[in-house]
């Protein structure tokens, strides 16, 4: 362990102390479709204790198998020694960047994800594609069954996209609809301001609604979920500082975002910074502050809505909300609130949908065998709208019901409770 000694590396007893009782591999999405060992979170324990005793090489191959866990936390949750075979890999993968720098990540996670703006013109061709009719063209003329599978699959990722990214329509202060009762900082996530602005606009006029003044600085920048996932710390952490400082000079209560990625990384701000003497109190008290939509909306009076939603609905758990923030309940309780909606849930709604993040792209074989068993679970329910709290789930169950052809709506359950509102005493409709 000698040449670790400068190195940020997980500590002993997070790994010493499994007791190989293997709980964990039956909640693992990998080990499910796989059945090895490699491929379970008690196999990449052992290999991270092998590797830091040195009795094994850290070769790109043994930093691979912490690339292939998807971080969906259900074995932190199971081990009944508390062992954290998730973050382990989260942190074998800085470990490795710290000892050999990927030289494709510095343009993506410095050049990139930190400016919204290089954000907007990167996906500007998206919507050009969309909005010039391209993409009707690409499916009404089938060039969609030609294409490789996987770019196939890509593709069929896109939700509907905005003109406009919503960082530029959305004002930075709107006014509470009568008496203000909170003021709500708007955490704007990357992917919602970019891909799915109508979610996010819906989520500022829900509170808006319910007595909120809500303030949604546009200098935030990505909240450093995408660099933690590849090892980039350094980033996240500046990342932090950067939007804790942004949000200390709007004086709000409470700090809202309806991207469960998002909320999660917020709320861990605290920890990647507890050991800054110069920002760790700030940092506690950004995190203490916030909030999943679903989670703000269930802790203050909501007004009910009046009109009426005739679906039959289900409900996706993002491992980032459920796992990552103890939220699941709210989600169920608001849809519970829309008259004429008859939920029904959904067969192991909190196993992985097989996003995680990039897995599509970088472990495609994989991503697609996890989706494909949401999509069984997707099928016997016969619901007619998945309603799930994450742009990246949404957008990869929008690929696996293009895949099989399901006439099935995906969509953030805020975006139900905001057009039930907006129904009033009538019926909404898709």
């Amino acid at each position: 362990m000698k040449n670790f000694d400068q190195l940020e590396k997980p500590e002993e007893t997070s790994y010493l102390n499994c007791i190989r009782c293997g709980l964990c591999l039956a909640v693992c999405p990998t080990y499910r479709e796989y059945l090895k060992e490699t491929a379970s979170p008690r196999g990449r324990v052992a290999l991270t204790r092998k590797g830091l005793e040195g009795e094994l090489e850290l070769t790109p191959n043994l930093v691979e198998q912490m690339y292939g866990c998807f971080a969906c936390m259900a074995c932190n949750d199971l081990c009944p020694v508390g062992i954290k075979p998730a973050d382990l890999a989260m942190e074998m993968r800085s470990m490795q960047e710290q000892r050999r720098p990927s030289g494709w990540k510095k343009p993506l996670f410095e050049g990139l994800l930190p400016h919204p703006g290089r954000m907007e013109t990167a996906t500007f061709p998206l919507r050009v594609y969309q909005t010039l009719g391209l993409r009707k063209l690409y499916y009404a003329l089938g060039i969609r069954k030609v294409m490789p599978k996987q770019l196939r699959d890509m593709e069929g990722m896109l939700p509907h996209l905005p003109q406009r990214p919503l960082r530029h329509v959305l004002p930075q202060t709107t006014a509470a609809k009568g008496v203000t009762k909170y003021r709500v900082g708007f955490f704007l996530g990357c992917v919602q301001s970019l891909m799915f602005a109508e979610e996010s606009a819906a989520s500022v006029r829900v509170m808006s609604r319910n007595g909120c003044t809500v303030v949604t600085p546009r200098e935030v920048k990505c909240c450093g979920m995408p660099a933690h996932g590849y090892g980039r710390m350094d980033l996240v952490r500046e990342a932090a500082r950067h939007n804790i400082a942004v949000f200390e000079k709007y004086n709000v209560d409470v700090i809202v975002t309806d991207c469960a990625t998002c909320g999660s990384s917020l709320k861990e701000y605290a920890k990647y910074l507890s050991d800054d003497p110069q920002w760790a109190k700030r940092a506690e008290t950004f995190s203490s502050k916030v909030r999943d939509i679903s989670e703000f909306l269930d802790e203050i009076p909501l007004e009910k809505p009046a009109g009426r939603i005739e679906a039959r609905v289900t409900y996706h758990d993002p491992c980032h909300l459920r796992r990552g923030q103890m939220v699941w309940k709210q989600p169920r309780k608001l849809l519970s609130m829309i008259d004429g909606l008859e939920f029904v849930e959904l067969p192991e709604a909190d196993w992985c949908c097989g996003s995680a993040g990039t897995q599509l792209i970088t472990h495609y074989k994989t991503s697609i065998k996890v989706m494909d068993k949401k999509m069984d679970n997707l099928a016997s329910t016969h619901a007619e709208v998945i309603a799930t709290g994450c742009p990246g789930c949404q957008m990869q169950l929008n690929t696996g019901i293009k895949r099989r052809g399901l006439k099935v709506r995906v969509v953030h359950p805020v975006m139900l409770l905001d057009e039930a509102y907006e129904a009033k005493h009538g019926t909404a409709t898709d």
